[in-house]
């Protein structure tokens, strides 16, 4: 049984209390404070206030997203990587850029990247704190957080030589190039008037702004998780429940806090360097969102371990180094109760629609097939 107190990381946190019944032959009662931040994710998402969600902006961005004219030889789109039969990720360690062929774990050739591709299911929530309280227009994103928000994050990678640049024209030319190309497209032309008004420019930051509000609406906030955060006391097994507790109190909230479980901070755990020597900013990457992890392996910034119960030993290991993860207790006896715990922030009820066709009149997806 789990003590009713325990020791808080701030003197004054926010906490959701109900009282369940154990697991135990007695009808004893054991309270779960949900701390450091734990609790639900909202149903709506905040909006830089120069770049409102709207219908035809949405829906610009998704053509966009899934257009392969985005890179440099025509092969790579946002969604070779970003795939909804991949969680929204691409299920491999690291990810495959140009030149590659094939979707997932069936990719091959091409340029093969440092770093493991994030999900962008809830990327709309990015930088939220332990108050529920984000700026999208300031939020951390990739690995090393070195994007402030989704709309300059969408311009990465079409800059970016090994994802979706390759050698067809220099950094600096990359979104003059592509807006070019798109600006020769009627049907695009069109759809930018819709989304930002007549005669609208087709230029980095309308494309970064399009598809920003596309991945906003890929969500998954409705996990068993939240409806048990919200009320319903029935929505976790007492097995999970176990393992919330575990996870509290292993200190585990040190860095995975607040409705996303994640901190927004870089840290270095020593993860293990699965064949490429990538020390990021000082060994240091962002703590990922737990959220839909059975949808969004590998894990870790290089894709170190594809087994969640895998994952979770990791903290055993590195737990007496003289690394971060120090302040950990980890407790291998709950190891099982934990990992059900994180199943239960899974929600699969994300859009996974894909466009029939794209503007372009290129492969949907790029070379995935």
């Amino acid at each position: 049984m789990y003590t009713l107190y325990r020791i808080f990381k701030y003197s004054v946190l926010p906490f959701f209390a109900i009282t369940i019944i154990s697991c135990s032959q007695e009808e004893e009662y054991v309270p779960i404070r949900l701390e450091d931040g734990l609790n639900a994710l909202p149903l709506s998402v905040n909006t830089p206030t120069d770049n409102p969600t709207k219908t035809e902006k949405v829906a610009l961005g998704k053509k966009l997203f899934w257009d392969p004219v985005l890179s440099g030889n025509f092969d790579v789109a946002c969604a070779t990587c970003h795939h909804p039969d991949n969680g929204w990720g691409d299920a491999i360690d690291r990810s495959i850029g140009v030149g590659g062929i094939g979707l997932g774990t069936d990719r091959t050739g091409g340029v093969e990247v440092l770093r493991n591709a994030h999900t962008i299911i809830n990327v709309a929530f990015n930088g939220m704190n332990e108050n529920g309280n984000y700026d999208p227009s300031d939020a951390e994103m990739f690995w090393d957080n070195r994007s402030n928000s989704l709309e300059e994050q969408a311009l990465d990678p079409i800059i970016n030589n090994d994802e979706m640049r390759g050698d067809a024209y220099d950094e600096d030319e990359a979104i003059d190039e592509v807006s070019e190309r798109l600006a020769n497209i009627p049907e695009y032309v069109t759809l930018f008037n819709e989304a930002f008004g007549d005669d609208a420019n087709i230029n980095g930051e309308n494309i970064g702004k399009a598809i920003a509000a596309y991945e906003r609406t890929i969500l998954a906030n409705n996990s068993r998780f939240d409806q048990f955060a919200r009320g319903d006391e029935n929505a976790l097994s007492d097995f999970e429940k176990t393992g919330l507790n575990a996870f509290m109190d292993m200190n585990c909230t040190a860095c995975h806090s607040g409705p996303m479980f994640s901190d927004y901070e870089l840290h270095d755990l020593g993860v293990p360097d699965n064949g490429v020597n990538d020390n990021g900013d000082d060994g240091e990457f962002r703590t990922p969102s737990l959220r839909n992890l059975p949808e969004t392996g590998p894990y870790f910034h290089n894709g170190a371990f594809d087994n969640l119960t895998d994952a979770v030993n990791f903290y055993d290991d590195i737990e007496e180094n003289d690394r971060e993860a120090r302040r950990l207790r980890f407790d291998e006896d709950n190891t099982a109760a934990v990992v059900a715990f994180l199943r239960a922030l899974n929600d699969t009820s994300f859009d996974t629609s894909i466009p029939d066709r794209v503007p372009s009149g290129l492969t949907v997806g790029g070379n995935i097939e």
